[in-house]
């Protein structure tokens, strides 16, 4: 989508299996949506004519299926037994400065590391102004290349000792995978903002920000990395050994935050993540949409036809579905029918000759049915509005097919803050909510729309819990401004390019 929060990034690991870097390649093609800016691959093994462990990489800017276009990169470069993968979207660091793309990887005193990272580390500012004064000099501008120089500024003995005592160091959301010579370690920060799931094939351990990433490689899913917790999995160990599990400590507190917009939004329908079904999560936000806001308070016009209810595809389609359903359940008439149709071929770089317009963008990527919204009261219903262009746009391409009315549904509630935690947002004053001052009536009539209306705050978390039952807590921060971890509200993304 044009107006949304983009996405974190996604990240996989898979530890001693004969095929693991192409496995995490297969991994990081169903994490695709979780970044398209550019993805990597790392393997360990040990190279006999030289004598010790290496860790070859391959990385680069683009989508997955673009960057390992050659099958000779899995036979010939990334060999091993063990890798770790990453898709980026750009979060801090420049999109477009190479030295970002993940995961990196390292060689010090204690042996090879490589890391990627899924997040957004609160004290970045703090650990970078402290480094800079001990003259350490930075490859990147992106805050997971901190999290190298906290291990290998340890004076720990082991590798192991080094990694924990740095992650104590670090603050904010993060799901981590590194790669040791011998060993696969995966990370969840201690509020478990960003998910991270255990899995299993052929008898090999693996892990990924979503179980989407399971099924495609047939591997079972075990459980989530529970927030605070780090896995590390051995290479030499046997086949039936557990990962050895320790815990990291809560600075602030003991309450997980997980990421809400995780549901609403960014994850994959088809995706367990906190333990439970996207798509279950997300019929239950519908539901509880149509328990605040039923369709017979909303149609103003008496038309032959039932009301229709359209999702703007592919985020919104099961809220659509719950929304439906629920009214259906209260007696209330409606259909739930296809009226905008998106074209997947779109890529990020496309551009259409002679239009500059974000109007054609729009019309790029979004076409309507006209024949199911002609002369029909219509429900839009989609996750979220950001800064409201394209909702507006959207609803024009709607008129245009003369419907008799327009309303606009939004499973979530208007989001009035950025995200500090690994979501790429507007600023404060870019947010519709906050150009309007909240003011409901007059973002309807920015959008175009006879009504909008929101889920409200507590619906979200009560739909989600429901859904959900689970006693994990959930970061709110963009819908509600309460930060469960402090942050630098005054770092900029590439605030540490050399311009």
């Amino acid at each position: 989508m044009f107006d949304k929060p983009r996405d974190y990034c996604g990240i996989f690991g898979m530890q001693n299996h004969e095929d693991a870097a192409l496995l995490t390649y297969y991994g990081l093609h169903a994490l695709q949506h979780r970044g398209q800016e550019s993805a990597g691959i790392v393997t360990s093994h040990f190279d006999e004519e030289q004598d010790r462990w290496v860790m070859p990489a391959h990385r680069d800017f683009g989508l997955v299926l673009n960057v390992f276009d050659d099958q000779e990169i899995f036979k010939e470069e990334l060999k091993g037994r063990a890798a770790i993968g990453h898709n980026r979207y750009s979060t801090t660091g420049a999109s477009k400065n190479p030295a970002n793309i993940q995961p990196f990887r390292v060689h010090y005193r204690k042996g090879n590391i490589a890391i990627g990272h899924n997040g957004n580390l609160a004290n970045a500012k703090q650990l970078r102004n402290r480094f800079r004064e001990e003259g350490v000099l930075f490859q990147s501008t992106s805050d997971t290349e901190l999290i190298l120089h906290l291990i290998s500024h340890s004076q720990k003995d082991t590798q192991l000792e080094q990694v924990l005592e740095a992650l104590e160091q670090v603050e904010g959301a993060y799901s981590l995978v590194m790669l040791t010579d011998e060993k696969l370690i995966a990370v969840r920060d201690p509020n478990g903002f960003r998910p991270l799931a255990l899995g299993k094939v052929d008898g090999s351990y693996c892990v990924a920000s979503e179980t989407c990433a399971f099924d495609i490689i047939d591997a079972e899913y075990i459980r989530d990395v529970e927030p605070g917790e780090v896995l590390v999995m051995d290479l030499d160990k046997d086949i039936d050994s557990e990962p050895e599990s320790y815990h990291l400590d809560a600075e602030y507190g003991t309450d997980t935050s997980q990421c809400i917009f995780e549901y609403v939004y960014f994850s994959r329908p088809d995706s367990k993540i906190f333990g439970e079904n996207v798509d279950k999560v997300r019929r239950n936000l519908g539901k509880y949409l149509a328990k605040e806001h039923p369709i017979d308070e909303i149609i103003q016009k008496d038309t032959k036809h039932k009301p229709i209810v359209i999702s703007v595809p592919d985020s919104s389609n099961t809220a659509a579905l719950g929304y439906v359903h629920e009214n259906q359940k209260l007696g209330f008439e409606c259909k739930f029918e296809i009226g905008l149709i998106r074209n997947h071929y779109v890529g990020r770089t496309f551009i259409s000759p002679g239009q500059k317009s974000r109007d054609q963008k729009v019309r790029t990527k979004f076409n309507t049915v006209k024949g199911v919204i002609e002369n029909r009261s219509v429900i839009i219903v989609d996750d979220s509005i950001v800064r409201g262009t394209t909702s507006r746009y959207l609803v024009n391409m709607i008129r245009q097919a003369n419907p008799a009315e327009v309303h606009f549904l939004v499973s979530s509630p208007p989001i009035i803050s950025p995200c500090y935690y690994g979501m790429d947002f507007p600023t404060p004053d870019e947010l519709m909510a906050n150009r309007f001052d909240r003011d409901i009536d007059a973002m309807a009539e920015e959008i175009g729309v006879d009504s909008l209306r929101y889920l409200s705050p507590d619906g979200l978390v009560n739909s989600v819990k429901e859904a959900n039952v689970s006693p994990k807590g959930y970061c709110t921060a963009c819908f509600t401004e309460k930060y469960p971890v402090p942050v630098n509200f005054g770092i900029e993304k590439e605030e540490n390019e050399i311009v």
